[in-house]
C-alpha cells in the first residue's frame, strides 16, 4: 500500500519546519520525514555541563532579516555571553595579553584591506553570484588573498586566527568568495560582520525556535524516519523510506546539507553541478568543542591559528565556581570534542593555569546526516554551482542554510531558503487538486 501527500520534505531542519509550516497554511498536505530522533538538523540545543548549551548553530542577529522575523513572530529574545575582559593572540611562538578592543585595532588595518572590495563584487548579497566579473576573485582561497596583503607577522596571524574561526576551515580550502559574501550581508562593515557571526544567540535557545515552529504547523512530522530512495518524474514523486514505506507526493523538498546530498539515491539523478558540488564538499571541516573549567575566571577571549587544534576560544557562561567555555578548530580529524586531556593541552596554547572539568560536542563531520558543519564554500564554487544548487528539477525543490542567498550557512539562511521554496511551490500547485 503506498501512501498520498501533496508534498514531502526531507528532513527537518529549520529550512524543512519553515517550509512545512507554511505549506501547510496553503492548505497543502506536508509529510515531514527526519532520519534523526530529534527535530532541527544542525542547530541542537542540549543540557550538558550543567548548562543549555548550542551543539550546533547558535549565532543570530537583528541584521539577518529572516530569523529575526521569526524572533518576532513568536516573541522570542536574545542574549549574549559576558564581555570579554582578558584576550589572548599569538606572534609567531609568543602569547601576547591585552584586551578584546586591542585584538580588534590589531587586525583592523588587515580586514579593511582584505575587504575592501566587497560591494563592487557583490554589491548585491540576496544575489552573490550575480556580481560583474565575480568569477575573477572566485577561484582565490582567503589564504591567497591574506598573502597578498603582506602584513607583519603579529598581524598576520591575527588576521589568520579570526579567519579560521569564522570558515571552521583551513584557509586555503575557503573561497574569498565566502568572506565577501558575509560581509556584503553587512554593507560592507566587517566589525558588523564579526558581531552578527559570532556574539548573539536565543535565551531560550534554538530549540525554543524548533518548538515554535512545529506547534505553527499542520504538517505531519515523523523523526527516525530516514529516506532511502526518490523516484520522480513530470506527475510526481515516490519517496521511499529504509524502513520500506512508500509515500506518493506531488512535490518533494530536499533540504539534505551539499556534502551529503548526492549520497541520495534519487531517480532520475540530480544535475551534474549539484552532484559535483557535493562530491568536492564544503570547505568547512571543523569541530566546536564546550569546556567547563573551574572558576571564577575572567571572561577571556582567545585566537591561535590553524596550526593548532583549536584556534578560537571564549567564555560563554560564568559561574560562581566554574566557568564554560566555547571553541572551534579547524580540522575535526586533530581533537575530539569528548578528549578532555587533548582539549587541556590545547588550551594550553595561550594559557596554562585553566582546570578543565569537562568537555562536550559533537563530531558533525562524522555524522551521516550532516557530515559537515557550516557552509563555507570552496573557490569557485560559487560562480560554478550555486545557481544550480538552488534550482528546482521537476517536482523536487531545494531548500537549506547551504542553499540561501544572504546568510548562507545560518539559521537566517535556513529560514530564508524555507521561504523560498514553499513559495515556489504554493504558487504552483493547486492545493484542491
Amino acid at each position: 500500500m503506498i501512501e498520498e501527500t501533496d508534498v514531502v520534505v526531507v528532513g527537518g531542519g529549520i529550512a524543512g519546519l519553515i517550509t512545512a509550516r507554511e505549506l501547510s497554511r496553503h492548505d497543502l498536505r506536508v509529510t515531514v520525514l527526519e532520519a534523526r530522533d530529534r527535530l532541527g538538523g544542525r542547530v541542537w540545543t542540549d543540557h550538558r555541563l550543567g548548562r543549555d548549551l548550542e551543539i550546533g548553530g547558535t549565532w543570530l542577529h537583528w541584521v539577518q532579516p529572516h530569523v529575526w522575523a521569526e524572533l518576532t513572530r513568536y516573541g522570542l529574545e536574545v542574549t549574549r555571553g559576558p564581555r570579554p575582559e582578558e584576550a589572548y593572540w599569538l606572534a609567531g611562538d609568543e602569547v601576547r595579553k591585552g584586551t578584546l578592543d586591542g585584538f580588534m585595532e590589531l587586525i583592523d588595518p588587515g580586514m579593511r584591506r582584505l575587504l575592501d572590495e566587497t560591494m563592487r563584487w557583490i554589491p548585491r548579497p540576496d544575489a552573490p553570484a550575480s556580481g560583474p566579473g565575480l568569477a575573477s576573485v572566485d577561484g582565490f582561497s582567503v589564504r591567497d588573498k591574506l598573502d597578498e596583503l603582506d602584513l607583519p607577522v603579529e598581524e598576520y596571524r591575527a588576521n589568520e586566527a579570526a579567519w579560521v574561526g569564522h570558515f571552521n576551515a583551513p584557509l586555503e580550502d575557503g573561497a574569498f568568495a565566502s568572506a565577501l559574501r558575509w560581509t556584503s550581508a553587512t554593507a560592507g562593515s566587517w566589525h558588523l560582520m564579526h558581531e552578527a557571526s559570532a556574539v548573539f544567540r536565543l535565551a531560550s535557545g534554538t530549540r525554543s525556535l524548533v518548538e515554535a515552529i512545529v506547534a505553527d504547523t499542520r504538517a505531519d512530522i515523523r523523526t527516525s524516519t530516514e529516506v532511502r530512495r526518490v523516484e520522480h518524474d513530470a506527475d510526481g514523486a515516490v519517496v521511499t523510506t529504509e524502513a520500506g514505506d512508500r509515500i506518493k507526493a506531488r512535490r518533494v523538498v530536499l533540504t539534505l546539507p551539499q556534502n551529503i546530498i548526492a549520497e541520495l539515491d534519487v531517480s532520475p539523478s540530480l544535475c551534474e553541478e549539484k552532484r559535483a558540488a557535493s562530491k568536492e564538499k564544503t570547505a568547512s571541516k571543523g569541530v566546536k568543542v564546550w569546556i567547563r573549567v573551574r572558576g571564577p575566571i575572567k571572561p577571556f577571549f582567545a585566537y591561535s591559528s590553524a596550526d593548532h587544534p583549536l584556534s578560537v576560544a571564549r567564555t560563554e557562561f560564568v559561574g560562581d565556581d566554574d566557568a564554560v567555555l566555547v571553541s572551534f578548530g579547524a580540522d575535526s580529524r586533530r581533537i575530539s570534542p569528548h578528549d578532555i586531556d587533548a582539549v587541556r593541552d590545547a588550551l594550553r596554547v595561550w594559557r596554562d593555569d585553566l582546570e578543565v572539568l569537562e568537555v562536550t560536542g559533537h563530531d558533525w563531520m562524522t555524522d551521516p546526516h550532516s557530515q559537515e558543519t557550516w557552509l563555507m564554500q570552496r573557490p569557485n564554487q560559487l560562480t560554478r554551482y550555486f545557481e544550480a544548487q538552488q534550482r528546482p528539477e521537476g517536482v523536487l525543490h531545494f531548500a537549506g542554510s547551504d542553499y540561501a542567498n544572504v546568510w548562507a550557512g545560518f539559521i537566517d539562511g535556513a529560514v530564508e531558503s524555507g521561504l523560498r521554496v514553499a513559495r515556489e511551490i504554493s504558487t504552483g500547485i493547486d492545493p484542491a487538486h
